[in-house]
């Protein structure tokens, strides 16, 4: 006879410790609450490690180069190419060489425990910690388990690429070595990003891109301007094509196409899409289907539940780590007040408790030279919504400040009005620079800012930020 599981409770007890379950935990703690994470990888998760942080700062040596190059009196310096043994050191010392010490003295900090393992939902508020040596922990939760184990790479069914040791997302931020020739599979944020920084640190970069165009879920000038400037950094973009298999020894990849074309490169990169973390964490023991993404109303509780929520990519909401943050603090408030008997504001569109901003103004930086930077809804969503809209363009290189901070400037503004309410609902910049930029937009989509009161907020001059008067004086007010 066996001897019974250690049972310890908790108020919640959170299920992946990245920044989404971190937040979770630090809110229910701030609202008076005990609680616990478990992990089974690193502490901090994928931002910190294999995404977010690495890809910036990869990237950060690109545009930087870039944007001195357009400056007059300096383009003459920054000539050269990057130190790559540099930019990988600086890149490492963000992920904190792939150790999470900092982050775990943070929980420790604000008194959460820290269970290391996988967790698995054995039931209603349960959850069972297998240890790296198999050792069994159950937690029992007082008031919620919350879910935020994120989000995968996922590779397609491609004849030979479980075989040809392929990057992921993972492998393209961590990677130590500059391949000399990268083939990306995708058209979208991590593919753009990816193909920027390994073009500009050394490798031969093809894209290979199924649809049209690059950053599809983007205004379609956003992909267009990114992709002409991979082009001209030297990239190869093959629109509309597909590999059909990949073969790879123990040296460089074969790429196969569906014409019978063969392309040859030291590493492929798949960016195709992404999968929820959520195919071994005991979904089916509380009436859920393993692997799936987990419905969830505004305060982040999964639909049908009264003590489990989903929050951060497993919703499927918005697969960004800003969005998931804002989500957790979502979560915690409503956690918090559902556990003190205190009722939601759920009536309340913009309240404590709604995590609105996921529906009408999620941001979002596309890192690339140029940066494209985008908020709430593109003139199609909108229009798909049933808004009755207007977009405005402009030029920005017709905006004073643009043309000051970089010469022959790029770039393109967009700004979509809901025509019955007269507030903007979207707002879409491409250029260099143009990431600062984007909270305006933020501010004024969230804030259901009218158009008219935008004429008092004065930007200053000469800023790229100017592009705002310009895009009211073009809507006609």
């Amino acid at each position: 006879m066996t001897d019974p599981m250690e049972n310890t409770a908790y108020d919640v007890v959170v299920i992946g410790a990245g920044p989404v379950g971190e937040n979770v935990a630090d809110g229910a703690r701030a609202g008076g609450l005990s609680a616990a994470v478990v992990e089974s990888e690193l502490v901090g998760g994928e931002c910190s490690y294999w995404a977010c942080m690495p890809s910036k700062a990869l990237l950060r040596p690109v545009t930087a180069r870039a944007d001195a190059r357009r400056v007059p009196g300096l383009r003459g310096a920054v000539q050269g190419p990057l130190d790559v043994a540099e930019v990988l050191a600086h890149r490492d010392e963000y992920t904190s060489h792939w150790k999470d010490d900092g982050q775990v003295s943070w929980l420790e900090g604000i008194g959460v425990d820290l269970y290391r393992g996988q967790g698995r939902l054995t039931g209603r508020k349960t959850v069972v910690v297998t240890g790296p040596a198999g050792e069994k922990q159950q937690l029992t939760a007082r008031h919620a388990v919350a879910v935020c184990t994120g989000s995968r790479a996922v590779l397609p069914e491609l004849p030979g690429l479980a075989d040809a040791r392929p990057w992921t997302s993972r492998e393209a931020t961590s990677s130590q070595e500059v391949p000399g020739r990268l083939v990306v599979v995708g058209g979208g944020v991590v593919a753009v990003e990816m193909a920027t920084a390994w073009q500009a640190l050394g490798s031969r970069v093809t894209m290979l891109v199924r649809g049209g165009g690059l950053l599809p879920r983007m205004e379609p000038f956003a992909g267009e301007l990114v992709a002409a400037a991979l082009k001209e950094a030297g990239a190869d973009i093959r629109f509309h094509t597909s590999a059909a298999s990949v073969e790879r020894g123990e040296g460089p990849v074969t790429v196969v196409l569906e014409d019978g074309e063969r392309i040859e490169a030291d590493e492929i990169l798949i960016a195709t899409g992404r999968a929820p973390r959520t195919d071994d964490i005991g979904l089916d023991t509380v009436g859920l289907t393993a692997g799936s993404w987990l419905t969830v109303d505004d305060s982040c509780r999964v639909e049908g539940s009264d003590w489990l929520y989903a929050v951060g990519d497993v919703n499927h909401r918005a697969l960004l780590t800003h969005q998931g943050k804002y989500q957790a603090r979502i979560a915690g408030a409503a956690i918090t007040a559902r556990a003190q008997g205190v009722p939601l504001l759920e009536t309340d569109r913009w309240g404590a408790h709604s995590a609105t901003a996921d529906h009408a103004a999620v941001s979002q930086v596309v890192f690339t030279d140029p940066e494209a930077a985008s908020a709430g809804l593109t003139l199609a969503d909108a229009e798909s919504a049933g808004y009755r809209v207007r977009a405005v363009d402009y030029d920005m290189a017709n905006v004073a400040g643009a043309g000051l901070y970089a010469d022959g400037y790029r770039g393109r503004a967009r700004m979509v009005v809901d025509l019955d309410r007269e507030v903007v609902v979207g707002a879409t910049f491409v250029g260099p620079g143009v990431s600062e930029l984007l909270h305006s937009a933020t501010v004024a989509i969230a804030g259901e800012v009218p158009v008219e009161r935008l004429w008092h907020a004065v930007p200053a001059y000469p800023t790229i930020s100017e592009v705002w008067l310009r895009l009211l004086e073009t809507y006609g007010h």
